[in-house]
């Protein structure tokens, strides 16, 4: 049996609609970094080993949906998480402003081109709450327009689980503290500053007020049928951890067997070949 985080874990990690992110950022959970290794690494065997299973399988699917700050580690979970994973059976969409030809879209129509199909695991760094959130900011859309959007984004998480995809929504619960700290790391070692954006800084400047608009968009659209999980992030390894139990409970409840079909030849016909 897999050696995971315990459901009574995972499950207090679910969204709280009424105090979305009132959870300490920086909470270990009383486990330790060195200690939780081993299990991580066998988090990670399974996921390889059940990853195959659904690409055999070709059904269904598995679309993690992954939200959060600048430097909450959307791309470092994906990077420590799935490393090693067949990448024939896993697709990763990271979600920028939409440019100017996304914007005489539907907002939705770029994530509905990237739906991961049966056998495969999607990932989508940034979500459709984007369309919600940071498109408001930039002010592609007017307060008036939020009800609207979060309702056509619950119809397509419907659509989804209907689909027979297993969809996970992860919101990753980062400091501000250590949003500055890993700024700071990014300003000072070369090998990061690529990831330096001009707007890294008002965003942090912002931070508050950003987790306050983040706080709303997650109590309006945490639902039984599609559940939020807002994970502590500041200690990267947690996170790591926390994650990957999240996807391994999840290929739990597909039970995935391998398939047995039927043969195009027998052992006695290759070997009179």
């Amino acid at each position: 049996m897999l050696d995971r985080l315990p459901d009574a874990l995972l499950d207090s990690c679910r969204c709280n609609p009424a105090a979305p992110l009132a959870g300490d950022p920086g909470q270990d959970f009383g486990l330790e970094k060195n200690a939780s290794a081993a299990q991580f690494e066998a988090i990670k065997h399974y996921l390889d080993d059940q990853q195959q299973r659904l690409w055999a399988n070709r059904a269904p699917a598995i679309l993690l949906w992954l939200q959060g700050p600048d430097c909450s580690g959307k791309d470092g979970v994906i990077r420590h998480l799935f490393r090693g994973l067949n990448p024939q059976g896993v697709t990763v969409c990271n979600f920028q402003q939409p440019n100017a030809s996304e914007r005489n879209e539907d907002f939705l129509a770029r994530y509905h081109r990237h739906l991961p199909a049966g056998g495969s695991i999607g990932i989508f760094n940034r979500t459709p709450y984007e369309g919600v959130v940071s498109d408001l900011h930039d002010g592609f859309i007017q307060p008036q327009d939020i009800a609207g959007r979060l309702q056509q984004i619950a119809r397509v998480e419907d659509e989804i689980s209907a689909s027979g995809t297993l969809l996970l929504k992860v919101y990753l619960h980062i400091s501000k503290a250590e949003q500055h700290e890993r700024l700071k790391k990014r300003i000072t070692t070369p090998r990061k500053q690529w990831k330096l954006n001009a707007s890294d800084l008002p965003a942090h400047q912002n931070f508050e007020q950003t987790q306050a608009h983040w706080a709303k968009v997650l109590s309006s659209s945490q639902r039984d049928s599609a559940p939020w999980f807002v994970l502590p992030a500041d200690h990267k390894w947690l996170r790591n951890l926390l994650l990957g139990s999240l996807l391994a409970r999840q290929f739990e409840t597909l039970n995935l067997q391998w398939p047995e079909p039927e043969l195009p030849f027998t052992l006695e016909e290759l070997e009179g070949s």
